[in-house]
């Protein structure tokens, strides 16, 4: 019973495919896979659209900067003095907490103040003395002060006035000496979280909270009037998308917690109940706001639940406001944000509802979830629910696919398909509880595929037997001339004289760390497409990839005149092939690539090797082992192409070649001439004449003549510089020289590696 169960999963069947694809995604949805995860935030907002807007609260409202404001007013930023007008008007209509999405970091620009400060300077420096004219200068001069005029107005509002400012999360393009990060922080100090509770007062308290490098906070004499800001950064998820808003910021010290713009606005408005930070074991627990516990996850970011598109609260124009055009108790008892929404002024964010989204009704959107408790959430258990998920899809689709028809199979499927989104959707709409919807449906859909598949497969197995044996490894026209033999497809082999190719790209390790995934496939693709193309022009047989590498079978399974010649064409062909790439990528801004190619003759076994279920068409042996050395031998060489001498013997009289040396494969007592392959036919003239002196200083390096010897491939090095052999055997030479083989050296050279 065991062996059968055993022999069960490990064939391929429904049982071992269903047990295969669920498993592969529960390992993807424990792993995480990026686009997966990218996939799911795209459901996710998806889930907004499909539910709808809701109604905000009544208690927030928007006073805007649009284009009628900047028409009426002229273009920002407006004086200070205006903004305290703002001030001013909200607070006498009513009212309770005023909130800028706007930040006040620079002195406001004052034509008049300057002026005075100018005249006063000018005064003191020609050391007039005239005390009336003194201080009618600093009464002015404290009337044109716009920053003093706004502080006053916030200091005296009955609104709570909450300032917004913002911080620098990393040090990049913002550097400040440890001192003044350390003043704005203290000036910040009122603004921070009240209390901070652990959940087990003994545990070692390691930080989860997001950490910032720097505020960047309002002039100190607007903070000073206030005492109360909020932070109003946002971080959008990777896709650009701000569905996360975190609560708490650390910038210092360990008690140097700050809120967000949005949390001290609806503590003011609340009337500043009990206000602090729960941590537990494995992170932030939530915000405890009064009776309100704002859920957050373990580094306290809020997930924010959207209403609606834009303008979905109340806009109303600041141009209005100030010229007293709105009905008297228009703000009372609401939270006013003020900031911007003029085209080209506003923070433009992307929520679920829109890509145009003011970034001062994301605040407005949190400050609503706060007020009314209407919070999402990614409570525990949802992470139990969609590994189950995965499963249960995954096993229903394995088990009912099978038995029924391909018609009953789609609706079955398509059913379990819907249930799951119905199922995510009433959990969002009425628990606020989001669960994960691309996993468990990509089991489904994967089980679904797999099944179906095999099944196709199954049926069609013997009338594409042949074709789907041979299609990816060899030309259409081979393909239709096996058609003819399918008495080849047998299992086994034959010992057949073939000739084999090996290609590898140089670095490709270094190259791809510089790519990114996208980037390597589709500079591989393109590189192994040419590539294969030209094996398949001279009717080689495409063994294998081995990733960026190629190994190609000539002889076999069609016979050639001469395999050798045809692998030959191919490897110099590759070469030119891959000099018009990298032309083209050079001018992409792309990395060139550099290949080694390694071709053998000589004896091997071809044929179909494997099992009867599964098999591959390959050639074994040492003559194909020595291919693949010669392969990685060019490295030592710095050449692109060298052969051995059993290819060599059966192209001599058509290609130029150079030998290169006598060696001595890891493994093998007997040496190997190998050559490099330089041309069809023939080469420049320079070429030429530095083959000659190779050759010549190679007989007199067999010959123990180590200067003469020496001489000679310094005349080679000289005409071709890029014969990088002669330099290798320079050194050779130098080392012979002083330490002489022995008697029985026979001029070879034994590599080290493979």
């Amino acid at each position: 019973m065991k062996n059968v169960t055993t022999r069960t999963f490990l064939s391929l069947n429904p049982v071992s495919i269903t047990a295969f694809t669920t498993l592969l995604v529960v390992v993807l949805f424990l792993i995480g896979v990026p686009i997966l995860d990218l996939i799911e935030l795209k459901s996710y907002d998806l889930r907004f659209l499909s539910r709808g807007a809701l109604k905000p609260s009544p208690s927030v409202v928007m006073a805007v900067i649009d284009e009628k404001s900047l028409d009426t007013e002229g273009r920002w930023p407006w004086p200070r003095s205006r903004i305290a007008a703002l001030v001013d008007a909200l607070s006498n209509d009513g009212a309770r907490v005023i909130g800028f999405d706007v930040g006040f970091l620079e002195p406001d620009e004052n034509s008049t103040l300057r002026f005075i400060e100018h005249l006063q300077a000018w005064i003191k420096a020609g050391g007039i003395r005239n005390s009336k004219l003194a201080a009618f200068l600093k009464k002015n001069r404290l009337n044109a002060d716009n920053d003093l005029a706004l502080a006053r107005a916030i200091a005296n509002s009955r609104a709570a006035v909450v300032l917004g400012y913002f911080f620098h999360m990393n040090p990049e393009g913002y550097r400040l000496p440890k001192e003044e990060i350390e003043r704005q922080i203290a000036q910040l100090g009122p603004s921070r979280y009240p209390a901070i509770v652990y959940a087990d007062p003994g545990s070692s308290r390691t930080s989860p909270f997001i950490r910032a490098y720097a505020p960047e906070g309002n002039l100190e004499i607007l903070t000073r009037a206030t005492r109360y800001s909020g932070y109003f950064n946002m971080f959008p998820d990777r896709d650009g998308v701000v569905r996360w808003l975190p609560l708490v910021i650390r910038c210092g010290g360990e008690t140097d917690i700050f809120p967000p713009l949005s949390i001290q606005c609806a503590w003011h408005f609340l009337g500043r109940p009990q206000l602090m930070v729960r941590i537990a074991d494995y992170g932030v627990d939530g915000i405890q706001m009064g009776d309100r516990l704002i859920p957050t996850d373990e580094n306290g970011r809020m997930l924010i639940n959207y209403l609606g598109p834009p303008k979905t609260f109340p806009h109303y124009s600041i141009s209005d406001i100030l010229h007293g055009n709105l009905p008297k108790g228009t703000f009372r008892d609401k939270i006013v944000l003020v900031g911007a929404t003029a085209v080209g002024l506003y923070d433009m964010r992307t929520t679920p509802f829109s890509a145009v989204y003011p970034g001062m009704e994301v605040h407005a959107t949190i400050i609503d979830n706060m007020l009314e408790k209407r919070f999402l959430s990614k409570p525990g258990w949802t992470r139990i629910y969609d590994l189950l998920a995965v499963i249960v899809l995954a096993l229903l689709t394995g088990v009912f696919i099978p038995r029924l028809s391909a018609v009953k199979g789609m609706f079955f499927a398509s059913g379990l398909f819907i249930l799951h989104l119905a199922v995510a959707r009433t959990l969002f709409v009425t628990e606020g509880a989001s669960i994960n919807i691309v996993y468990p449906l990509l089991a489904l859909v994967i089980t679904f595929t797999a099944l179906t598949v095999y099944h196709y497969v199954t049926e069609e197995r013997e009338r594409k037997k042949i074709k789907g044996a041979f299609s990816y490894y060899v030309s259409s026209a081979v393909v239709n001339e096996m058609l003819k033999h399918p008495d080849l497809l047998k299992l086994g082999g034959d010992k057949k004289e073939l000739t084999v190719l090996f290609s590898d790209i140089r670095g490709f390790t270094t190259i791809s760390e510089g790519l990114t995934p996208e980037e390597l496939v589709s500079l591989l693709n393109e590189y192994l497409t040419v590539m294969t193309d030209i094996v398949f022009k001279y009717d080689g047989t495409l063994d294998k990839y081995m990733g960026d590498a190629i190994m190609a079978i000539y002889g076999a399974p069609l016979e050639q005149q001469n395999h050798a010649a045809s692998a030959c064409h191919s490897a110099l062909e590759m070469m030119a092939a891959l000099g018009r790439l990298n032309e083209k990528w050079i001018a992409e801004g792309k990395k060139p690539l550099d290949i080694g190619i390694g071709i053998n003759t000589g004896p091997m076994m071809v044929g179909n090797m494997g099992s009867e279920q599964r098999f591959d068409y390959t050639v074994m042996g040492d003559a194909v082992n020595l291919g693949s050395r010669l392969e990685g031998a060019n490295k030592n060489y710095r050449t692109n192409i060298l052969i051995s001498e059993f290819t060599y013997e059966w192209v001599k009289d058509e290609f130029v070649c150079m030998e290169v040396d006598s060696v001595r494969v890891k493994g093998k007592t007997l040496p190997v001439r190998i050559y490099q392959l330089l041309a069809h036919r023939r080469v420049p003239d320079v070429v030429a004449q530095a083959i000659s002196y190779f050759h010549e200083g190679l007989a007199l390096y067999k010959a123990r003549k180590w200067d003469d010897a020496m001489r000679t491939f310094e005349l080679a090095a000289d005409l071709n510089p890029d014969l990088y052999a002669a330099r290798i055997y320079i050194d050779r030479c130098r080392d012979l020289k002083e330490n002489p083989p022995p008697e029985d050296w026979d001029g070879s050279y034994t590599m080290k590696t493979k």
